[in-house]
């Protein structure tokens, strides 16, 4: 509902300045309230709020930069580390087909919060595709984010600790 409800003639000019999610998300110390799957010290993985499928997930830096360039070399490495295990980590936990992977940088390119660059993995089933969000932008998705969290956290620690 909250996605629904939301405003979406807000840009980036008229929100307030300090309304980024993606630098709240990890001030949260509980992983599972705010749907971390795996943080590391530079990046983090976590569920993306208002998914294309389920298990979509985005990797981030803890730091807000708009595009890959302003990204420290330190940063660049662990976020593709981080992407590499975020596919790991769904192929085990929940073993799709395929993957999406990517960037939206810029308004234009649909990111929707573009002043803090995120990769998205987007998990895929052969037959995945269905009317919904083309007719009514409307997603259905089969299992809860907490259970999902869950089954997606347990495997990040599986493969992060052995």
């Amino acid at each position: 509902m909250e996605y629904i409800q939301a405003n979406k003639d807000l840009d980036e000019e008229t929100a307030p300045r300090h309304n980024n999610p993606f630098i709240e998300i990890p001030k949260n110390p509980d992983d599972k309230a705010v749907h971390i799957v795996y943080r590391d010290s530079l990046t983090y993985i976590v569920l993306n709020k208002y998914p294309y499928n389920p298990g979509h997930l985005l990797i981030l830096p803890y730091r807000e930069v708009p595009t890959l360039p302003e990204l420290t070399s330190q940063e660049r490495v662990q976020l593709m580390d981080n992407i590499i295990l975020g596919q790991e980590i769904l192929q085990q936990a929940i073993q799709p087909h395929g993957f999406n992977i990517g960037f939206n940088i810029g308004p234009a390119a649909g990111a929707g919060i573009p002043k803090h660059l995120h990769a998205h993995i987007v998990p895929r089933w052969d037959g995945d595709t269905n009317f919904m969000p083309v007719l009514s932008e409307t997603r259905v998705l089969p299992e809860s984010m907490d259970r999902m969290w869950a089954k997606l956290h347990a495997t990040a620690k599986e493969l992060t600790t052995a």
